[in-house]
Order: structure tokens, then sequence, then C-alpha cells
């Protein structure tokens, strides 16, 4: 029976181009990155909104006491997203 072993020749790198190898290496270094700065966009604009309404809230006077935190929460949710997308851009 005739053996029926994979090619012979190995792959390395040299037979990518070198923008797909270098590509392929910055995934396995830090994989997803792309949607992870997509998430904290979307999250961030999220909270941006959801801010903006409760500045509404409190500048109309309605439900002061529950509106204060909620906007504080907002704020902080679109802190912590710009800390997240700055932290990912210094990789």
């Amino acid at each position: 029976m005739a053996d029926q072993s994979p090619d012979p020749k190995p792959r390395g790198k040299q037979s990518l181009p070198p923008e797909k190898y270098a590509r392929l290496r910055a995934e396995a270094a830090a994989p997803y990155k792309g949607l992870r700065k997509f998430v904290y966009v979307v999250c961030g604009a999220s909270g941006g909104i959801g801010a903006f309404v409760f500045l509404a809230q409190l500048l109309a006077g309605r439900e002061v006491g529950a509106a204060l935190p909620n906007f504080a929460l907002q704020l902080g949710v679109v802190a912590l997203m710009v800390w997240l997308f700055r932290l990912e851009k210094s990789d």
C-alpha cells in the first residue's frame, strides 16, 4: 500500500506573503482586538446616550433622587469604555 503522508515540503513563514504573516502574528498576539474595540465604542455610545437622557431629567427636575445615581453610573460606563479603548490602543 502506498503511504499517503502529507506534503513533505514544510510550510514556513516563507510561503506566506509578509503582510499576511504580520497580520496573522498580530492576531495571534491579541485575538479579537478589533471586536473588542468595537464593543468598547458601542458600549461607550450607549453610556453617552444614557447620560444625555439622565442629564435631561436632572435639568428638568424630574425624579432627581433616582436620576442622579443613574447619571453617575452612565458617566462611569463612558469613562470605563474610554479607558479600555485607550488601553487597547496602547498595545
